[in-house]
């Protein structure tokens, strides 16, 4: 597997990996998540699909929408949760959607009347390919803004940059990925 680290000032170094072709995971490194899981990885910034990645950071990074998706992998996740990435897939630029609202749509996929939505978040908070794949966007039923695993200030930041009114969602105070850092 091969790495590398994009630069960013506004939200801080975001961490790629490839499996050579298509981006596996994209991430920030943080007091909760450490690099050492990925010490035997190859530092490759020369691969096309950093290549790419990196540009379509530029461009979001920069305010615009990209118009284009890196080549993205999520067969090392279940296949539950490569259902829900998918959805976060469709999740539009400076929008936000529940847990609840995900949940509905895998329901009615599986021809069942109702879903978990706390599935549903657990399957978010195990998104490999942060940003990309807007994990940020989605926020609890009750107008929270709920965790984010890469810190509660990086999903103010991301949602700010893409325009979204936070005066309609609220901060929690406690919870396990709410860190500022």
């Amino acid at each position: 597997m091969f790495l590398s680290v994009y630069k960013n000032s506004f939200v801080g170094d975001i961490y790629l990996k490839s499996d050579g072709e298509n981006l596996t995971h994209l991430f920030f490194v943080n007091k909760q998540r450490f690099l050492k899981p990925f010490a035997d990885d190859i530092l490759d910034d020369s691969l096309l699909i950093f290549q790419e990645t990196k540009k379509w950071l530029d461009i979001y990074f920069s305010g615009n929408v990209p118009n284009f998706l890196p080549k993205l992998d999520f067969s090392g996740q279940t296949d539950f949760r490569q259902a829900v990435c998918k959805e976060m897939l469709k999740i539009p630029y400076g929008q936000t959607c529940t847990y609840a609202d995900i949940a509905k749509v895998i329901a009615h996929k599986q021809g069942k009347k109702t879903f978990s939505a706390r599935a549903v978040g657990g399957a978010v908070g195990h998104n490999p390919i942060s940003i990309i794949c807007p994990c940020h966007r989605v926020v609890g039923a009750s107008g929270s803004l709920t965790g984010y695993g890469g810190s509660m200030f990086r999903k103010v930041e991301l949602l700010k940059l893409e325009g979204v009114d936070l005066n309609k969602f609220s901060i929690p105070t406690k919870g396990t990925a709410i860190n500022f850092d």
